[in-house]
């Protein structure tokens, strides 16, 4: 019977091929899109590289002050001074890493302009991180404390700057006018990895902000916390949101003060869309959940507008199946079938279409070190959305189908 009805939907796809076409592009491109949206998403979200402990790590990124009086409102990353004196004072956490946003510097070779996004961390950054290290190693901890210059630099940079040798270590790259001896070189780490992305990374005690004198709140740093085990994430969080409840706040403008411990996906939405208390993950399960509807919403309209004037043009088909004794049902049945063929046939379109507009994304350097691919989630939903598409688009104009009248539908030809 499956067998029947799809050679039946290959010979009625082939009689009208414009509307085919439409219905295919429509349902291909619907997809196409949803699946690149999704494989970026789970690139940024479940990236485990060098964030290899994400399990039992927690994140401090940003932090807001608010004064309810004046209506004054501070948003931004820390200073070092906050994260090492009152996160460095959590006596459940394991290990605390702190390093700066990337700033931007360049350095010239053979007379070309090399731009490099330095970093600066602090020793225990390159134990709570699991970065894959080509060449040497991280600097020390008391290469920290001395404030020496030296660098671990990611091997885009070694290549940038040094060419292809087999190894830097020990070498000189310039940045500013600044000397840095190599001690490593690591792996390339993509750009949507922000609070790991870095070109050249320093310690802190050569950042050109006074770390030592600056004691207020605002900087440009922030923090991931590494528990013993995930177990103790929920202790750590209520940890420091009591040690946040307890800070002085000397700035007579503010009265508040907001800084969490969240997971990496929380924490990076707090960053964007959070406010005081609320975190923001709500609008963003909102904001996705409508776009999703909307955009699955228009193809499924225009696909139900072609199957019914499919249906019209068969309406003499249907009105001598009809006559001949095959039921309603039986009729519904074999539309709604023809049309999730249809659909799946508009989904492998999809599916390659995905692959080729990933391999021309990945190949173009759109965003640095970003390398889109298709996991079995990703292509797990995407079949699914195949089907609900074939049955959302279906069962109205199977309806439709199946009222008509046998002797109107043999007249209709």
């Amino acid at each position: 019977m499956l067998k029947n009805y799809f050679k039946i939907a290959i010979a009625v796809l082939r009689r009208r091929k414009f509307f085919t076409f439409i219905s295919l592009f429509g349902i291909s491109f619907t997809l196409t899109v949803l699946m690149v949206l999704a494989a970026f998403i789970d690139r940024v979200g479940n990236s485990n590289y060098p964030d290899k402990k994400r399990d039992r790590s927690l994140y401090i990124l940003s932090m807001e002050m608010q004064g309810t009086k004046n209506g004054y409102y501070n948003r931004g990353p820390h200073s070092f001074y906050f994260l090492e004196h009152y996160a460095g004072s959590l006596k459940s956490a394991e290990k605390i890493a702190i390093s700066s946003m990337f700033d931007y510097s360049s350095t010239y070779v053979n007379n070309k302009k090399v731009a490099i996004n330095q970093k600066y961390t602090n020793a225990a950054y390159w134990q709570v991180l699991d970065y894959d290290f080509l060449e040497g190693k991280p600097f020390t901890p008391q290469q920290v404390a001395n404030a020496e210059r030296v660098a671990v630099i990611s091997e885009d940079t070694k290549t940038a700057y040094f060419g292809n040798i087999p190894s830097v270590v020990g070498k000189y790259i310039e940045a500013d006018d600044i000397k840095y001896r190599v001690t490593g070189v690591v792996k390339n780490v993509p750009i949507t990895q922000i609070m790991m992305y870095g070109d050249m990374y320093l310690p802190y005690t050569l950042s050109k902000g006074d770390y030592k004198t600056n004691k207020g709140f605002n900087g440009n740093f922030s923090a991931i916390v590494l528990a013993k085990s995930a177990a103790d994430l929920p202790k750590i969080k209520k940890e420091y949101a009591g040690i946040v409840a307890r800070i002085p706040i000397t700035d007579k403008d503010y009265d508040h003060i907001y800084s969490f411990a969240d997971t990496y996906f929380v924490g990076l939405v707090r960053t964007i869309l959070g406010n005081g208390n609320n975190s923001g993950v709500g609008k963003v399960i909102t904001g996705l959940g409508i776009f999703v509807f909307l955009f699955m919403l228009l193809p499924t309209i225009n696909l139900v507008n072609i199957n019914i004037t499919r249906i019209m043009e068969r309406s003499s088909e249907i009105g001598v199946r009809k006559a001949f004794g095959a039921s309603s049902r039986t009729l519904v049945y074999q539309f709604i079938v023809e049309n999730i063929i249809l659909t799946l046939l508009g989904g492998l379109i999809g599916i390659v279409l995905t692959l080729v507009v990933m391999s021309l994304i990945n190949n173009a350097g759109l965003i640095a070190n970003l390398n889109l691919t298709i996991n079995y989630t990703v292509l797990a939903c995407s079949l699914l959305a195949c089907l609900v598409f074939g049955l959302l688009s279906g069962v109205y104009p199977a309806w439709r189908m199946s009222r008509l009248n046998v002797v109107n539908a043999l007249k209709a030809k």
